[in-house]
């Protein structure tokens, strides 16, 4: 089976979980304990975000499950080039609170500008939180750039505010089983509701399953093999680089030059907790990029097209 449903829970049963496993880390890595404290933060806001976004209505969305099927059996994400209207509204203060909580955390001036630029409007949230929902990184960096703000800092605001509005979206489309036909047969790397790479891959019961860095969705690929390029010979290794920790391992492949994290948990990490499952691994995206290995860009559905029909009611 590709799609992979992910258990839910409460507030507070989330924040319990997660508390349980930032002890963990601090634990284990005391010099992530910064790291630790403004995901801490993030992480409730996200949550709460996500709570107030499953309280409002949804919006209606237009797209039939045969269009859908079809742009999936073309390789196509769910939203690529779809028009969604993103609740901006409700995003747009959740926004403004990551840049104070990042410029306090050490981003400083950098973050402040992208608050003050989202207050004027010399940044328009809802244009900026459309770029993101549809995974338009280059629209992104390019209006950065133009007017003076980090780009990659820019990316991860939108990023952390439409997140939660992704993960609903996925959970509306994908969750009622209408799609499982064409989730099934979903042979791709990159995730099939909004075409991001996986955070990492999680195995839980020796399934080896894909986690969308963005709106969480988890997959399980047929093959076991680059997740880049789909290289299954010698070129594409397994490895762990703590010999006293073999669950947590790195994928690479020698093809493409690309890597994926993989660790073994008893169970799914449930949105936004994949955050933590990315932090507990950096020392393997280290052992990586120390071989040269890379995370390969975004594709750009975008710009591309979908090569999907137009949906029809």
């Amino acid at each position: 089976m590709a799609y992979v449903p992910v258990p839910r829970a409460s507030r507070a049963d989330l924040l319990e979980i997660a508390e349980g496993r930032w002890a963990a880390v601090s634990a284990a890595r005391p010099d992530l304990e910064p790291a630790v404290a403004l995901q801490r933060r993030l992480v409730a806001l996200v949550v709460d975000l996500a709570e107030t976004l499953e309280r409002a209505p949804r919006p209606r969305l237009s797209l039939p499950p045969r269009y859908l099927a079809a742009k999936l059996a073309r390789g196509v994400p769910a939203l690529a080039r779809e028009p969604i209207p993103v609740p901006a509204a409700a995003l747009t203060p959740p926004a403004l609170r990551f840049c104070d909580e990042l410029a306090q955390a050490g981003a400083g001036d950098a973050a402040s500008h992208i608050r003050e630029a989202l207050v004027s409007g010399a940044i328009e949230p809802a244009s900026l939180f459309a770029a993101s929902l549809s995974r338009d990184q280059q629209a992104i960096r390019t209006g950065a750039a133009h007017r003076g703000l980090a780009p990659d800092l820019v990316w991860l605001v939108a990023e952390l505010a439409v997140g939660p509005f992704a993960h609903l979206l996925q959970l509306a489309l994908f969750a009622d089983g209408a799609l499982g036909q064409p989730l099934d047969a979903w042979t791709e790397g990159y995730c099939p509701l909004c075409g991001s790479w996986p955070a990492l891959a999680e195995v839980v019961a020796g399934h080896r399953t894909l986690r969308c860095s963005f709106c969480s969705s988890a997959w399980e690929p047929r093959t076991y093999a680059c997740i880049y390029c789909a290289n299954e010979d010698e070129g594409f290794v397994t490895a762990a680089p703590d010999g006293d920790r073999k669950d947590r391992r790195v994928e690479a492949c020698t093809r493409c030059g690309a890597y994926l994290k993989t660790v073994d948990l008893a169970e799914l990490s449930m949105f936004p907790l994949l955050a933590i499952s990315d932090l507990e691994t950096m020392d393997l995206d280290v052992a990586a990029m120390d071989h040269h290995y890379v995370r390969p860009p975004l594709k750009d559905f975008h710009r591309h097209g979908s090569s999907a029909p137009s949906p029809s009611p």
